[in-house]
């Protein structure tokens, strides 16, 4: 605790430019406290901000260069010192003068000549009320450490049981890889470049960013419910088929919201995540699914995963397909903007598409596929979960 020296006695500062009234207060406070004195205010504003700083102070107000005033007024403004409380020792016994110190932060304000009783007794009382409010600080910033801690922890805890779950749905598609992983971060770097896009701004802060990156490998979480022989299928889907791999949308957002329900509350990091889930196949001129949603009906974050989600399917070898260069794809999807895409959204992707391109052979699934994207591809078929892209 601050001020305390090896005989644990509490240190008091008493600054006034008359000697004889430091000495005066010395003799009065040394049998009880350890005293330190100051005869300006500089030299008290230099104690007090020392590596040993007193637990109180007596302040006289009339000293020459600096007044006591301008003491105490330093002292508030200090970090270091705020928290140091100020007696006003003064002869001036204006009601005014008074008011004007403790509206500067001093605790008390004693007017000479003192009453050594008086002195003493307020003394004591306002330094076990420093000791109090010292204990209540340490116990606050322990709280808040343990807040910090806690709170990290449900932060990771969401963050795996989002990746858990995702994983579930990646681990029916072998061939997916590092798709989850890659789809988070392009969808950020889309987000990133948006958010001071005057249609995007307000939705694009910095909470929902973050809630964008957590809930992206929700996405395919549906893909849990499609039966292998569709989702595995080395071809194009047949009409029926394509109708089953479409529910994909709408089976992954009814699990996000069961399991809400199933917690009894509204869980806020999961509101992205259940618009991503049931809109990302929806397309800019209402030809997607599962509900036909067309411009800016369709949220925000499924047309930023549109596009995400798009770009990685195309870039990526399937069990229906083999991958596509890089520059192909980005030809591929500019002939969906306005129609499949979101013109803006697509705009932004071509803007940052080095971006994308450097996060796909950061988390690519090996350096065999790495080479593989660069060949030139034979011919792919479009596959029924969203790969195509409709000029």
């Amino acid at each position: 605790m601050m001020g305390l020296d090896f005989t644990g006695k509490r240190t008091v500062l008493v600054v006034d430019d008359t000697p004889d009234n430091l000495f005066l207060m010395k003799s009065l406070l040394q049998n009880i406290y350890k005293v330190k004195v100051a005869s300006s205010g500089e030299q008290a504003l230099h104690i007090a901000a020392s590596d040993t700083p007193p637990d109180l102070i007596l302040l006289d107000v009339m000293m020459p260069e600096m007044d006591g005033y301008e003491v105490c007024r330093r002292l508030k403004n200090d970090r270091l010192t705020l928290h140091i409380p100020v007696i006003f020792l003064t002869a001036k016994s204006a009601v005014e003068d008074e008011e004007q110190g403790l509206e500067l932060g001093a605790v008390d304000y004693i007017t000479k000549p003192i009453s050594p009783p008086i002195v003493l007794a307020r003394v004591k009382a306002h330094l076990a009320l420093k000791a109090m409010d010292e204990f209540l600080r340490d116990q606050n910033h322990f709280l808040e450490l343990e807040v910090a801690k806690r709170t990290q922890e449900v932060t990771a805890i969401q963050d795996v049981t989002i990746l858990a779950l995702a994983s579930l749905a990646e681990t029916r598609d072998g061939d997916t890889g590092n798709h989850l992983r890659r789809t988070q971060f392009y969808v950020k770097a889309l987000a990133e470049k948006l958010r001071d896009h005057p249609r995007f701004g307000a939705f694009l802060s910095t909470a929902n960013i973050e809630k964008l990156f957590k809930s992206a490998p929700l996405h395919d979480i549906g893909k849990v419910g499609i039966p292998d022989h569709i989702l595995l299928k080395p071809g194009r889907l047949e009409a029926e088929e394509f109708e089953i791999m479409k529910t994909h949308t709408t089976l992954g957002y009814n699990a996000i919201l069961n399991a809400e329900k199933a917690l009894g509350t509204h869980v806020e990091f999961l509101s992205i995540a259940l618009s991503i889930a049931l809109s990302h196949q929806e397309k800019w001129d209402g030809s997607g699914y599962p509900q036909g949603l067309a411009g800016d009906d369709i949220p925000i974050a499924a047309r930023l995963m549109a596009v995400a989600d798009v770009y990685d399917a195309l870039i990526s070898r399937r069990v229906y397909k083999e991958a596509m260069p890089h520059a192909l794809a980005v030809q591929t999807m500019h002939m969906g903007r306005a129609h499949h895409f979101d013109p803006d959204v697509l705009d932004a992707f071509e803007e940052i598409q080095e971006e994308f391109r450097a996060i796909a052979e950061r988390f690519a699934d090996s350096d065999s596929d790495l080479e593989y994207k660069a060949a030139v591809p034979r011919p792919f078929a479009n596959h029924a979960a969203g790969v195509s892209v409709s000029a």
